[in-house]
C-alpha cells in the first residue's frame, strides 16, 4: 500500500489541485499545525475542501485505493507522530457559512461553533450559549454531540446534511441521528457531515450575553485554556466525573514526557512542554490503569486517536 501511495501521489496531487486549487493541497502537513493538542506527525496530502469538492476528492481516493480521513478543527484529536497516510480533508474555512432566518440557523460542518453562537447571541437567539465556547467546529459537534454546561448539541439541532460513503447528499433528521452521550451514528455509517441546521428559540440580548460570560467566566477559572489541550481528555463514566477520579488518584500535575494532568483541572491532559502525541497516550494509559486499580472505574478516551502512533 506504502509504495502505491508513494507512486502515485504526485499524480494525486495534481488531480487534487485541479478540483481545490494548489493553495488549498499541502503536502507532507504537519498535523501539529492543525490540532489543539499541537502534536502530530505529517499527512501525506491535507486538502481544504468546499462542499461540492468533496464527492469528487472522495472519487479520487477510492478510485486511487488511497485512505482517507476526515477531521474538523482538529479539538477532539490526538494524531499519531507517525502522521496520517493518504488524503486527510480538513472541513474549515471553506464550508464555514452561517445563515440565519428566524430561529433557525443554517451553517457549513466547517463553522466554529463559538462564531455561531455569538451570531446566534447577536440574532437574539437563546439555546445555544453552552457551545459558545467548546472550541469545535459545527461537523466535529454534531458527530459525537458535543456538549457542555447541561446542553449538548441533541437539544438544537434539527437536521443535518450528509455526504454517504457512496457520493449521495442525504439529509437526516436529529431522530435518524440516534444522539446520546458523546454518540451519533455518523461514524459508524461512514457519513460525512456537510452542513446542519440548528433551531433556537426568541431570547434577550442582554440575558443571553449574561449566560455566555457566565460561562466564559467558569471555563477561564477552572480549565487550563493557556496550554494545548484537547478539552475534557476522559469520557464522564456513569455516576462519577473523571477530573474528581483523576485527582483523588493523586494524579494531579502527573507527567509524562512533556504532557501533564492539569493542575488546574484534572479532567485536562495538557501538552505542557513540547509533548509528543507518544507523551499523551502512554500518560492517557498510565492514569487510566492507576484510576481503575485504585477506584475499579473505566477511564473511556473522549480524545479520539487517529494516524500513526
Amino acid at each position: 500500500m506504502h509504495n502505491r501511495v508513494e507512486q502515485n501521489m504526485k499524480q494525486i496531487y495534481e488531480t487534487l489541485c485541479g478540483i481545490c486549487g494548489a493553495a488549498h493541497v499541502l503536502v507532507r502537513e504537519p498535523m501539529s499545525r492543525h490540532t489543539t493538542f499541537r502534536t502530530g506527525g505529517p499527512a501525506d496530502l491535507l486538502v481544504q475542501p468546499e462542499a461540492e469538492q468533496i464527492a469528487p476528492i472522495l472519487e479520487v481516493c477510492r478510485n486511487e485505493e488511497i485512505p482517507w480521513t476526515v477531521i474538523g478543527n482538529g479539538s477532539n484529536l490526538l494524531v499519531g507522530d507517525g502522521g496520517i497516510r493518504g488524503v486527510v480533508l480538513e472541513i474549515g474555512k471553506q464550508m464555514s457559512d452561517v445563515v440565519i432566518e428566524g430561529t433557525v440557523i443554517t451553517a457549513g460542518a466547517g463553522a466554529m461553533l463559538s462564531s455561531i453562537a455569538s451570531r446566534a447571541a447577536a440574532a437574539e437567539l437563546t439555546g445555544m450559549e453552552f457551545a459558545s465556547g467548546i472550541p469545535g467546529s459545527l461537523g466535529g459537534a454534531v458527530v459525537m454531540n458535543a456538549g457542555a454546561y447541561g446542553g449538548e448539541m441533541k437539544d438544537i439541532l434539527q437536521k443535518v446534511t450528509v455526504l454517504t460513503p457512496d457520493g449521495t447528499v442525504q439529509t437526516l433528521s436529529v431522530k435518524e441521528l440516534e444522539l446520546s452521550y458523546r454518540h451519533s451514528i455518523i461514524p459508524e455509517k461512514g457519513y460525512l457531515v456537510i452542513s446542519a441546521v440548528l433551531k433556537l428559540q426568541a431570547g434577550n440580548a442582554d440575558e443571553i450575553q449574561s449566560i455566555m460570560d457566565d460561562l466564559k467566566e467558569k471555563r477561564v477559572s477552572k480549565q487550563p485554556l493557556e496550554y494545548p489541550s484537547a478539552g475534557s481528555t476522559f469520557k464522564r463514566p456513569e455516576g462519577y466525573f473523571a477530573g474528581k477520579l483523576i485527582q483523588d488518584a493523586g494524579l494531579r500535575g502527573f507527567r509524562v514526557g512533556g504532557a501533564q494532568v492539569s493542575e488546574k483541572h484534572c479532567g485536562f491532559i495538557i501538552n505542557r512542554d513540547q509533548a509528543t502525541s507518544t507523551d499523551i497516550c502512554q500518560l492517557m494509559q498510565q492514569v487510566s490503569e492507576i484510576v481503575y486499580e485504585k477506584f475499579g472505574v473505566r477511564l473511556e478516551p473522549e480524545v479520539k486517536k487517529i494516524g500513526e502512533f
